[in-house]
């Protein structure tokens, strides 16, 4: 059996609003690691989100996204917890943000998320667990 073309499928199914606005794009993706990266501008986004928030928002994507990944179609995303740590604040460039499960299971995933500047300087570590319920 081959694996699937999990970008592909990340494509397929779009990303909501606010990933977008934040220009948050993933380049690699599978359900035990995901990467993406985000713009900095001024240390802040979109929406009005200061660069912490936008840490936060990168690494809750990209915890959604591979719970997604690893759940399917016939399971879905009912809870979101984040802990984060903020470390250095990026000013301008790219952040980029990677995602290693931690645990994949029936009811829950773990990710934890290292975001780093472009001098691969740290500026936040999350760890992000969702909740998995079966369609209905």
């Amino acid at each position: 059996m081959t694996q699937p073309d999990y970008l592909q499928l990340i494509r397929e199914r779009g990303s909501g609003a606010l990933d977008k606005k934040m220009g948050i794009e993933i380049i690699e993706a599978s359900p035990l690691r995901l990467v993406g990266t985000m713009p900095v501008e001024g240390n802040t986004q979109p929406m009005g989100l200061l660069h912490g928030g936008a840490n936060v928002v990168l690494a809750e994507s990209l915890g959604s996204i591979g719970t997604q990944l690893h759940a399917g179609a016939d399971r879905r995303i009912v809870g979101v917890d984040i802990n984060a740590t903020h470390h250095k604040s990026a000013v301008s460039g790219v952040v980029t943000a990677v995602a290693s499960a931690i645990s994949l299971g029936n009811t829950m995933c773990s990710y934890d998320v290292v975001i780093t500047n472009e001098a691969g300087q740290r500026t936040c570590t999350a760890r992000i667990t969702c909740l998995i319920l079966a369609q209905r």
